[in-house]
């Protein structure tokens, strides 16, 4: 049998070695890059910083800094989707809403939020809570849009003959409304996690003294690239965990799609 073919038919029935394959092949792009071609000053090699975890959670600070972000980040996410579910069903169920409203969220999203953190940190303080209200700035509004796309989606066949049933509100957003917009409503936590992630960081890095944010800027300052790529590994392990709790959820709640 030809090789390559063989391989080819293998990769495609287990899709998870071929994200294996790409991720070792970029950690051996990168140890050899580190190694032989880019200053040590400015990029260290993935050997190096594994090693170095040891030492990173010893550094004055470092433990708490990394349950100051999560706290933030999982506070942030929390609000995000519990208040931009509402909304977004109130947006997307109403025509009026809609037409009104649509718009400014559309705008508010477009805006670069950066450029309003000061009114955060002059509303908010310098403590968690700012950081908290930005990530809530950058995560919400995902949420709200994906979620109005999904309800939108809905054939209104569906819900007319939910009311000719004599369905309430609730079973109507039980059994209708929910089920069909999981994938976008996913998505949308999806996309409104990178955008919590996004925010809580910026708000650290410019205006903080804990937090993984503030312990970034400074080995960026002090040309300390072994542990800097070290606390981006944490945070990516952060985002991964929340990651994967969302993709869970998404399993549980769609599962009657694969039955």
């Amino acid at each position: 049998m030809n090789r390559p073919l063989h391989l080819q038919k293998v990769l495609y029935r287990h899709p998870g070695l071929a994200r294996l394959a790409v991720v070792v092949a970029l950690f051996l792009l990168w140890e050899i890059s580190a190694r032989w071609w880019i200053d040590p000053s400015f990029l260290s090699p993935p050997s190096r910083v594994v090693a170095s975890f040891g030492e990173l959670f010893e550094t004055p600070g470092i433990p708490k800094a990394l349950q100051i972000t999560f706290w933030e980040l999982a506070v942030a996410f929390a609000i995000s989707v519990a208040a931009g579910l509402p909304i977004g069903l109130a947006v997307g169920l109403s025509r009026f809403s809609n037409r009104s409203l649509m718009p400014i969220i559309l705008l508010l999203y477009g805006t670069p939020q950066v450029t309003i953190l000061p009114l955060f940190i002059l509303y908010f303080g310098i403590g968690p809570p700012s950081k908290i209200a930005f990530g809530v700035s950058h995560g919400i509004f995902p949420i709200i849009v994906t979620i109005v796309a999904g309800v939108q989606n809905i054939k209104p066949i569906l819900m007319t003959a939910a009311h000719s049933m004599g369905a309430s509100r609730w079973q109507i957003f039980r059994w209708v409304i929910f089920p069909h917009m999981i994938p976008t409503f996913f998505a949308g936590m999806r996309l409104g996690m990178t955008g919590v992630l996004l925010g809580v960081l910026l708000a650290e890095l410019y205006v903080s003294s804990a937090g993984i944010g503030y312990f970034t800027q400074l080995f960026t300052q002090a040309f300390d690239p072994t542990k800097l790529l070290g606390l981006v590994s944490v945070l990516a392990a952060m985002a991964i965990v929340m990651n994967e709790i969302v993709r869970r959820a998404e399993v549980h709640f769609g599962r009657w799609r694969t039955d």
